[in-house]
């Protein structure tokens, strides 16, 4: 099957799905989302794949939900013109498709490896979550900048990481660095950038060493397990509770989408990221700042 906007190839027994959207960070698109989830299918339905890596081109994994505007010059979350009811419904249905995309990765037969090269935010932080193991290169950076402009974390985060460790995060869209998500259980490991997919690979490798029925019997066990522990009804209700975030209105955020529509995205983000700077980690905090005025 062709793909317009990632890679798909299939060494040996591992399956590669790469993001291929470098100029945009590869931000989601709709197109982007729809033919990545067609290649999870295409993994999972070809006997000779057991295991998938899931990783990005260039230097992002993926930036999140692509803010480019869409028909009419509106960013698609700009709720000018439309009903409260209208617009709240849509976020109900937004969220409820994004949890069943993540129900999807976890009903796969087989094993997604988010192999994490470098900027995860947003959508993109999501994934690398959802998927069933992470490793992170050096250079990575997660992210949920989104909840600067009134949007909402997810739950998930919560059950993986701790309420603790995922509210410090939570609560400022502040960015954190790959040993960071490794502390707080987020990654299985963190490698040097050069040996992200090496060691990806041989991770792979290893668990397709496993026999097919028992790889695939134990991450049933673990999704359904997560499932029915509360994570699923939590995540249910987190859509509903998001749909009304969304949907509030206040002159901050209306300022933002104003911005958005007559400067474009670069201004829209600076405003709404701008007051953040230096973050406490990565490449925007203070002191990779300072050693890049150095050089």
């Amino acid at each position: 099957m062709g793909y317009q906007d990632l890679l798909y190839e299939v060494e040996e027994s591992i399956a590669t799905i790469t993001l291929n959207r470098p100029k945009v960070m590869n931000a989601l698109s709709e197109n982007l989302e729809r033919e990545l989830h067609s290649a999870f299918d295409e993994a999972d339905g070809d006997r000779d794949v057991r295991v998938i890596i899931l990783t990005g081109e260039g230097p992002a994994f993926c930036a999140g939900y692509d803010q480019g505007p869409v028909e009419g010059g509106k960013k698609k979350t700009d709720p000018t013109g439309k009903s409260i009811a209208d617009f709240i419904e849509g976020w109900q249905r937004n969220d409820s498709q994004i949890l069943n995309k993540w129900v999807h990765m976890w009903k796969l037969g087989k094993p997604i490896i988010a192999a994490v090269n470098g900027w995860a935010m947003g959508g993109g932080f999501w994934y690398q979550l959802a998927a069933d193991l992470t490793i992170a290169s050096e250079k990575a950076v997660f992210a949920q900048p989104e909840v600067r402009h009134i949007s909402n974390t997810s739950y998930l985060f919560t059950a993986l990481c701790g309420w603790k460790a995922a509210n410090r995060w939570s609560l400022t869209g502040d960015h954190f660095d790959a040993e960071e998500a490794y502390r707080i259980g987020m990654v299985n490991e963190v490698v040097p950038h050069d040996k992200l997919m090496e060691r990806s690979r041989e991770l792979a490798s290893r668990v397709a060493l496993v026999p097919e029925p028992a790889v695939r019997l134990n991450k049933a066990i673990a999704m359904q397990g997560l499932q029915a522990s509360g994570v699923y009804s939590s995540l249910l209700l987190e859509g509903a509770i998001g749909a009304m975030a969304h949907s509030s209105h206040n002159e901050f955020r209306e300022d933002l989408f104003e911005t958005q529509r007559q400067e474009g995205v670069r201004a829209y983000l600076q405003k709404r990221d701008g007051p953040f700077q230096p973050e406490p980690m990565g490449p925007r905090s203070a002191e990779a700042l300072a050693a890049r005025k150095k050089n």
